[in-house]
């Protein structure tokens, strides 16, 4: 069995986010008591810059000098690996893991690589996430390195998953998960996917119906599964 190893969490992106995930861990770990959980080092960086504004604005040294700070930290404090829940920072993912000699979970590439091994080359991905994630192009590319294709949303569709995540859900407002299930309604059945990812964090943070959880794939459920194994932990699948 794989030795125990500590985690470092990035999070604050943002800090419901970063609840969800960390709720996530402790109730995926296959464990019976306190000292079967994982160690783990949590940094609630709230205050490091808007993902999709310093993308759009071309202010990407912002967003890179202030996790520079959280990298040294972890460093210091022994993390073995490192998990950021939030996929639009994954369009720094090389600049960031080139900051530090600690592993970075890549959760784009494991998100993608989990729907290649189900639905094989040539299948047709659709994506719900903020316009920084889908503008960056990080999982078109990455999935043309899987041979699948990634469908993205039209404008007015768009228009609504940034009102979901930016209003209802960093916004503290009541999120209707109807409003969600009819976006991933509309790329299963109008736009012929196979599956949709949900590569924002925030769409985490909302639960869905049987039918439609069953038709996507949570990206950072995929960093939670592989976050517990390379913690030397065993992963608890949830109940369906």
């Amino acid at each position: 069995m794989m030795k125990d190893k500590s985690l470092g969490i990035i999070g604050g992106m943002g800090p419901k986010a970063t609840a969800v995930f960390f709720d996530k861990i402790i109730d995926r770990t296959l464990a019976d008591r306190d000292q079967e959980h994982m160690d783990m080092i949590v940094l609630n960086h709230a205050t490091i810059p808007d993902r999709t504004s310093v993308i759009a604005s071309g202010a990407s040294s912002e967003f890179l000098n202030a996790i520079a700070k959280d990298f040294a930290l972890l460093e210091h404090a022994g993390a073995a690996n490192i998990a950021i829940p939030c996929n639009t920072s994954h369009y720094f993912y090389n600049e960031m893991q080139a900051m530090t000699s600690i592993p970075i979970i890549n959760m784009v590439d494991e998100t993608l690589k989990r729907i290649h091994a189900q639905y094989g080359s040539g299948c047709r991905v659709g994506i719900l996430a903020t316009n920084g994630t889908i503008n960056t192009g990080v999982y078109a590319k990455g999935c043309e390195n899987y041979s699948m294709q990634l469908v993205e949303p039209n404008n007015e569709m768009q228009r609504q998953v940034m009102d979901i995540i930016y209003t209802d859900v960093k916004g503290h407002n009541n999120c209707d998960p109807a409003k969600l299930e009819s976006l991933i309604d509309q790329l299963i059945h109008n736009y012929e996917c196979q599956c949709v990812i949900l590569a924002c964090t925030e769409l985490s943070c909302i639960a869905l119906s049987g039918q439609y959880a069953a038709y996507s794939v949570d990206a950072m459920e995929v960093l939670v599964e592989r976050a517990i194994q390379l913690s030397g932990k065993q992963y608890k699948k949830p109940k369906q």
